[in-house]
C-alpha cells in the first residue's frame, strides 16, 4: 500500500513523523509532502530518513516535466493529510491549487483522509466547519480532532487525533476502496442525492449521564459520532433532521436538541415522535440510574453504597407510541455472540431493523472514528466491514431507505 502523507504548517507537525512509523509498522509504504509553512516546524531531512523517500515540496524543481503532481496522484492508493490547518482546509474545500499538495489532492482518485489540527477557536469557527461539511459531502474522511490542553495554552477540541487511530483508518481506508473505485470511475464519492425530502428522520446519539451526586454520574464511552454522521448524511440528502443528542458534537443542518439523562431524551423523543417517518436510535443509553441522587457532592470519606432502577425504555416507548407507517431503526452494541445478541434484540423489541456492532474491539464502535457491524432485519444478514463512520452512515441511511419503501409498498398493497 502506498500513502502519500500531506503535512501542513502547524505546532502538531512534528507529530507527523509518530505517523510515518505507525503507518510502517502497518507495512504501509509512506511518502511525504510538505507546505512550505511545514517546513518552518520540522525539516524535511526528518521524513527523508524516516521513509527511505525524497521529500515532496514545491512544484518546481530543476528539470521539472510539469506533470509530476500527477503521477503521484495516479499512483497513490491514499492521500492522508495531517496535521491539516485551516487554511489548508480551506484551500481543499474550494479547490484552489497552488502547491503541490493542493493538486495532488484535485488530481487523486484515491481515498483521501484529513486530521484536522488547530487552535481551539478556529476548529469552531462556522468558516472551518463549512470547509469540513464540503469536504466530506465530496467523500473525504475527516479524523475528528481530540480535545485537551492544546500549545496555545487553551483547552479544548483541535488536538490532532491519536497517531493510532489515524494509521487504523487509513488501513480502514483500503476496506472502502472498491465501493468508491470502479473501473475508470472516480474514487471520491459522487454528489449525495437529495432524495429525502419528503422524510421527518428523529435520530438519536449519545451516551446518556445519570447523576449521582452533585458532580459525578453512570455513563459509558459513546462519543455520538455515529448519530451525528447518520444526521449529518440524512439531512445532506434532503430530509429533515431532529437530532436528539446526548454529545456535545456538532451537526449541520440538523434540529438539534441537547439532553444529558435518558429522562430527558424519553422526554424529546416522545413530544417530536408525531412529526418522524423514520426513527433512528442510535443513542447509547445508560440502562440504570440511581435511585436517589445526592443533592451535594458525596466526600470520598463518605460512606456509599448505591441502589440502581432501570432507565426507561426509549426504544419500548418508541415502537409502541409510533405512528402507522414510523419505520423505527435501532442500535445494538455487544461484545459477545453479537449476532445471536442482536437478533434476539430485533425481534425482543419489534423494531424494522437494528444495526449491532462489537464495541469490545477498540478500533471499531464507541469513541472511535471508524464503525463496522451487521444490518439485520427479519430476513437479511448484512455485513458492514471497517470503514469511517461517515461510510457506515451512507449505507445505513441506504438500507433504511430501502427497507422503508419496502414496508410502505407492502402496506399500501393491503
Amino acid at each position: 500500500m502506498k500513502v502519500l502523507l500531506g503535512v501542513t504548517g502547524g505546532i502538531a507537525a512534528y507529530k507527523a513523523a509518530e505517523l510515518v512509523r505507525a503507518l510502517q509498522q502497518r507495512e504501509v509504504d509512506v511518502q511525504v509532502a510538505m507546505t512550505a509553512s511545514a517546513e518552518e516546524f520540522i525539516r524535511p531531512l526528518t521524513f527523508a530518513a524516516l521513509t527511505g523517500h525524497p521529500v515532496l515540496g514545491t512544484l518546481w524543481t530543476p528539470n521539472d516535466s510539469g506533470i509530476d503532481h500527477i503521477t503521484i496522484a495516479q499512483q497513490i492508493d491514499a492521500l492522508v493529510i495531517a496535521p491539516c490547518t485551516a487554511n489548508t482546509l480551506a484551500k481543499l474545500a474550494h479547490g484552489l491549487a497552488d502547491d503541490l499538495l493542493s493538486t495532488v489532492y484535485l488530481a487523486t482518485r484515491a481515498p483521501v483522509l484529513i486530521a484536522p489540527a488547530m487552535n481551539v477557536d478556529m476548529w469552531d469557527h462556522p468558516a472551518t466547519q463549512a470547509n469540513l461539511r464540503i469536504l466530506e459531502e465530496r467523500g473525504a474522511q475527516v479524523i475528528s480532532p481530540d480535545s485537551g490542553y492544546l500549545a496555545c495554552g487553551m483547552t479544548g477540541g483541535g488536538r490532532l487525533a491519536d497517531i493510532e487511530t489515524i494509521a487504523d483508518a487509513v488501513l480502514a481506508s483500503q476496506n472502502e476502496v472498491s465501493s468508491f473505485r470502479t473501473a475508470g470511475g472516480p474514487a471520491f464519492r459522487p454528489a449525495t442525492p437529495q432524495n429525502l425530502h419528503d422524510e421527518t428522520i428523529l435520530i438519536t446519539a449519545g451516551g446518556t449521564r445519570e447523576p449521582i451526586d452533585a458532580v459525578r454520574f453512570l455513563g459509558n464511552r459513546s462519543s455520538g459520532k455515529m448519530g451525528h454522521a447518520l444526521a449529518e448524511e440524512a439531512a445532506a440528502r434532503g430530509a429533515k433532521v431532529i437530532l436528539v443528542t446526548a454529545s456535545p458534537l456538532p451537526a449541520a443542518n440538523c434540529e438539534i436538541v441537547r439532553v444529558s439523562t435518558a429522562e430527558q431524551m424519553l422526554t424529546a423523543v416522545l413530544a417530536r415522535l408525531p412529526q418522524a417517518t423514520i426513527v433512528i436510535k442510535a443513542a447509547a443509553v445508560a440502562d440504570f440510574r440511581p435511585a436517589a441522587i445526592s443533592p451535594g457532592k458525596i466526600r470520598r470519606g463518605d460512606s456509599m453504597s448505591l441502589t440502581l432502577e432501570p432507565t426507561p425504555d426509549i426504544l419500548g416507548a418508541v415502537v409502541t407510541h409510533r405512528l402507522p407507517g414510523t419505520v423505527v431503526i435501532a442500535f445494538a452494541a455487544e461484545t459477545e455472540d453479537i449476532l445471536a445478541n442482536g437478533r434476539q434484540k430485533l425481534q425482543r423489541k419489534g423494531v424494522d431493523a437494528l444495526f449491532v456492532n462489537d464495541v469490545s474491539n477498540p478500533a471499531n464502535g464507541f469513541d472511535s472514528d471508524q464503525n463496522a457491524g451487521f444490518w439485520l432485519t427479519a430476513t437479511d444478514t448484512i455485513e458492514f466491514p471497517p470503514a469511517s463512520k461517515r461510510r457506515i452512515a451512507l449505507q445505513i441511511i441506504d438500507r433504511t431507505m430501502s427497507l422503508s419503501r419496502e414496508l410502505r409498498s407492502a402496506t399500501s398493497s393491503v
